[in-house]
C-alpha cells in the first residue's frame, strides 16, 4: 500500500504501534503509488515482478504425455529464489465426451425433478421436505421452492454417503454405525450393527494425533482431571486459564511470529475475526476458490469484495494495480486498505497456494495479506509449520496468520497470529475473542501436546517422523492413483487428493461401491464443486501404513474399473518402488 503521511512507517520498516482495525491506517492512492514507484525504482528492480522475469522451460514428460512447465523466478534478495524448488500442480482437462455426458446425466435428472415436483404438487407423490402451510401461501415464503429443488430431487438420490455416524476414533480406522432407509433416503434406521475397521480417507487427521492412547491423549485426560471439561465463561472475564496463556505462547514461537491468540471454533476464527479488520471503505480481493468462512468473514465486514481466478497472479495483479489506479467507486478516494485473502492449502482442489508470488505482489503494491493455514500448517513443511515453512519464507511476510486445530493437531479450535499490535487489538474488538466461552480445556491440552511432539520438545522423534511418513504417504498415494489412469487434481505435496468423478449418478455409486470394500471415502458434488467436476476426496495421513494404502489403492482401481472412472488419457507407466524424494518438484499446465 502507498502510505499516508499520517502513518509513514519509520525507516527501518516497522509500522506504526497506534494501528486502526489491527493493521497499519495506510492508503492506497494512485498519485503516490507513482512517486514511490520512481523513489524506489532501484529496489523495484531487485524484486522480481510476480508474471515477469521468469525463466520458463517447457518440456514433454516420458511417462505421462503432459506438458511439464519447471517455473523458477528470479530472486528478491530478501528472499533468494521465490521458490526454492520448482512448483508442481496438475489440473488434466476434463475429456469432452465426460463432460457431455456430465451434462447430459444432470439435464436427466433436472427433467425428472420436475415430473416429481409436478406428481408433488398434485399429491400423486409424498414431499417430506420442509414446505409452506396452505393457510400461509399469500405469506412471504419461508421455504425459497427453487433452491431446495436440487435438495429433493438430486441430494436426496445419494444422501445416504453422507452423515454417517462414527463410533470410535477417527484414526487410520474407524467404526460405521450401520443403518438403513426404506424411503429412498429421506430417513434412516440404525440396525444395531456397527461396520467394524473401515479404512479412514476421509478425516483431516493428517499427522495421527487424532488418536486415543499415547502422549496426548495421556496428557489430555490428565488435565480434565485437574481443570474439569468447560471453562463456563469467556476469556475477558474469568475464563483465562493459564494453560490457555501457555498454548498461545508456544504458537507465537512455533508460528516464529511475535503473538498469538486462539478461539474456540475453526470457522468463527475467520467470520467473526476479518470483520474487526476490515470495514466500509476497505477493499478485500479473495480467490475464488477460499473458504466459505472466508467469504462469510469478507462479506460481514461490509467491505468491497472483488475475486481474482484461483491462484492466478496475473488475476490478481490486475486488481491491484485498478484498485490503486481507480480506488473507491464513484468517489476514487484511496481505499482504506487491501487485504488479500488466500488458503494454504485449498480443501477441494488440492492444491497450494503460491505464496511467494502472492507476498511479492502484496510487498510491490502495499497490500495486506491473510493467510489462511487450516490445511496446510502441520501438513506441510519439513517442520510442519505450514506453507510458508513449506517454501522457506519468513513468517513477517504474512500481515494475518490464521488456521486451526482441528486437523494435525487432532483437536479443536482455531488461531490467529501476527504482530503484537495486531492481537491486542483483536482481543478487544474481535466478537469471537470478547463473547465466545474460553476453549476447553482437554482440548487445550491437545493442542500443547501435539505441537511440542510437532516442534521436538517432548525428547522425541514422533513429531518429525509423522511429517515425513505424511510426505511419503501423500507421494506414493497420488503417484499410484495417476498410474491406475485417474485424473487427480492438486498440488504433489498436498495431502488433500481429489480424485475426479465427474457424472452425478458415480458420486453415489463410488460411495457405497467403496464402503461395501470396507473404505470410507468422501464424495462431494454440484454445488459444492462445479456442476462437471464432482470428486472424490481422499485426505491422506501419517497414520496410515502402506499396507493400509495399497488395500485402499486396490479397491479403488477395482471400482475405477466398475464404474469407468479411469479417464485420464496420460496414463503412466507404473514404475519400480524408489525412495521418496522430497526435492524433486515440477509444474504440470493444463
Amino acid at each position: 500500500m502507498t502510505e499516508s503521511p499520517a502513518s509513514k512507517p519509520a525507516s527501518n520498516g516497522e509500522g506504526c504501534l497506534h494501528a486502526r482495525n489491527g493493521l497499519k491506517p495506510e492508503r492506497n492512492g494512485f498519485l503516490k503509488s507513482l512517486q514511490q514507484q520512481s523513489r524506489h525504482r532501484d529496489r523495484d528492480e531487485e524484486e522480481v515482478r510476480p508474471g515477469m522475469g521468469r525463466r520458463r522451460t517447457a518440456e514433454s514428460c516420458c511417462c505421462c504425455g503432459l506438458k511439464i512447465q519447471l517455473v523458477r523466478l528470479h530472486a528478491a534478495p530478501h528472499h533468494g529464489d521465490l521458490y526454492n524448488r520448482p512448483f508442481l500442480e496438475s489440473f488434466e482437462e476434463t475429456p469432452m465426451l465426460v463432460a457431455v455426458l456430465t451434462y447430459m446425466g444432470y439435464g436427466i435428472l433436472t427433467v425428472f425433478g420436475y415430473l416429481r415436483d409436478f406428481l408433488r404438487h398434485w399429491k400423486i407423490e409424498r414431499c417430506h421436505i420442509a414446505r409452506e402451510k396452505e393457510e400461509q401461501k399469500d405469506f412471504v415464503p419461508l421455504y425459497q421452492d427453487f433452491e431446495n429443488f436440487y435438495t429433493r430431487n438430486l441430494y436426496m438420490r445419494i444422501r445416504d454417503n453422507w452423515n454417517r455416524p462414527v463410533c470410535s476414533v477417527p484414526g487410520a480406522k474407524m467404526d460405521l454405525v450401520d443403518r438403513v432407509s426404506h424411503d429412498y433416503n429421506w430417513t434412516f434406521e440404525y440396525t444395531g450393527r456397527t461396520v467394524k475397521a473401515v479404512i479412514n480417507l476421509g478425516s483431516y487427521n493428517y499427522l495421527g494425533f487424532a488418536e486415543n492412547t499415547g502422549r496426548c491423549a495421556d496428557a489430555a485426560a490428565e488435565v480434565s482431571m485437574a481443570y474439569g471439561v468447560g471453562v463456563a465463561s469467556t476469556r475477558q472475564e474469568i475464563g483465562n486459564l493459564d494453560i490457555h496463556e501457555e498454548m498461545e505462547d508456544l504458537l507465537a514461537r512455533f508460528l516464529g511470529v511475535e503473538s498469538a491468540m486462539a478461539f474456540g471454533m475453526g470457522f468463527a476464527t475467520n467470520s467473526m475475526n476479518i470483520p474487526a479488520l476490515t470495514g466500509k471503505g476497505c477493499l478485500i480481493l479473495s480467490d475464488e476458490l477460499n473458504h466459505a468462512s472466508l467469504v462469510l468473514g469478507a462479506r460481514l465486514s461490509g467491505s468491497t469484495i472483488r475475486v481474482f481466478k484461483h491462484n492466478n497472479m496475473q488475476s490478481l495483479e490486475k486488481l491491484l494495480r485498478e484498485a490503486i489506479v481507480h480506488g473507491q467507486p464513484r468517489t476514487h478516494r484511496p481505499w482504506k486498505k487491501i487485504l488479500i485473502m488466500v488458503e494454504g492449502i485449498y480443501s477441494m482442489e488440492g492444491s497450494i497456494v503460491r505464496l511467494p508470488e502472492v507476498i511479492a505482489l502484496k510487498r510491490r503494491y502495499r497490500a495486506y495479506l491473510y493467510l489462511d493455514e487450516a490445511h496446510s500448517i502441520g501438513a506441510l513443511g519439513p517442520r510442519g509449520r505450514g506453507v510458508v515453512d513449506h517454501f522457506g519464507l519468513d513468517p513477517r511476510d504474512v500481515d494475518v496468520m490464521m488456521g486451526t486445530f482441528t486437523k494435525s493437531f487432532g483437536a479443536a479450535g482455531g488461531y490467529i497470529a501476527g504482530k503484537r499490535e495486531l492481537i491486542d487489538y483483536l482481543r478487544c474488538h474481535s466478537h469471537s475473542a470478547v463473547y465466545a466461552t474460553s476453549m476447553s480445556p482437554p482440548v487445550v491440552e491437545q493442542i500443547i501436546t501435539s505441537m511440542k511432539c510437532i516442534m521436538g520438545e517432548d525428547g522425541t522423534t514422533i513429531g518429525s517422523d509423522r511429517i515425513r511418513q505424511l510426505a511419503e504417504n501423500t507421494c506414493y498415494f497420488r503417484r499410484r492413483l495417476r498410474e491406475m489412469g485417474f485424473i487427480i487434481y492438486g498440488n504433489d505435496d498436498s495431502p488433500v487428493v481429489p480424485m475426479m468423478l465427474y457424472m452425478p449418478a458415480k458420486i453415489g455409486a463410488f460411495g457405497r461401491e467403496m464402503l461395501s470394500r470396507n473404505i470410507g471415502v468422501v464424495v462431494v458434488g454440484f454445488p459444492a464443486t462445479p456442476i462437471i467436476e464432482s470428486r472424490a476426496r481422499f485426505c491422506i495421513s501419517a497414520a496410515h501404513s502402506r499396507e493400509l494404502l495399497d488395500q485402499a489403492l486396490s479397491a479403488i482401481s477395482e471400482v475405477g474399473d466398475l464404474l469407468q472412472l479411469k479417464y485420464s488419457r496420460h496414463r503412466i507407466q507404473p514404475s519400480g518402488a524408489r525412495p521418496f524424494d522430497d526435492g524433486v518438484y515440477e509444474d504440470i499446465d493444463d
